[in-house]
């Protein structure tokens, strides 16, 4: 208003101030007609503005937007996924590594067990051979009954072990438990008729494979 006047200048501000009110609170937007209207959908001329505030998009390329926003965000939650699923593979790592050294050192406790087992089983043959050889320096002819005994008592041992003697004079020629360094013209094939070594097997498995000479016919 000048000098008690009004303006027509103001009232034309006035007017277009009420088409960009923006609503407040559960109140709607009003244009100058006081028709509703949505004032993020309008622009400075009461015209449809553009989406997202990007000039010249349109309703496709909006959709194209937003199917690329929720590609990049899938994007970050594969990322996430991967980063959880290399922490859970380090820790699964982790506790194999952990689980092959404890493993490795039961094996060894175990092993050093049995030596330690064995050993002690044949601390009395030790004791019976240093009996016969004293006996058999003061009367040889009592050395060899000596010996035979601590040969059958390591036999005893041995049987307590799980361990069975394999390739003796007479038994049938086996590759798979013996092993022939010999073959001679005999009654039959395949027959035992010397030992240079025993062999033994543990069930079935071979500790260590008879040495022998083999019969063989013609």
């Amino acid at each position: 208003m000048k000098n008690g006047k009004p303006n027509p200048d103001a009232e034309t501000d006035t007017t277009e101030n009420l088409k960009f009110t923006p609503a407040q609170g559960d109140k709607p937007t009003l244009d100058a007609d006081g028709e509703i209207v949505d004032a993020e959908l309008l622009d400075e001329d009461g015209e449809e503005a553009d989406f997202a505030g990007f000039p010249g998009m349109d309703e496709g390329m909006m959709a194209q937007v937003q199917e690329m926003m929720g590609k990049l965000e899938r994007v970050d939650e594969l990322e996430k996924e991967n980063a959880d699923l290399k922490f859970k593979l380090g820790r699964l790592a982790a506790d194999f590594d952990g689980y092959r050294t404890r493993t490795g050192q039961d094996l060894d406790t175990a092993e050093d067990k049995g030596v330690s087992k064995a050993a002690e089983q044949l601390m009395p043959v030790y004791d019976d051979l240093e009996r016969a050889l004293t006996m058999g320096s003061e009367d040889p002819a009592k050395l060899i009954p000596g010996v035979k005994a601590v040969q059958s008592k390591v036999l005893t041992i041995f049987s307590k072990l799980g361990l069975e003697v394999t390739g003796q004079e007479g038994e049938h020629f086996d590759p798979q438990w013996h092993e022939a360094l010999q073959v001679v013209p005999g009654d039959e094939d395949d027959k035992i008729v010397q030992v240079f070594q025993a062999g033994f097997r543990m069930g079935d498995r071979l500790v260590r494979p008879a040495r022998v000479v083999v019969s063989r016919k013609g």
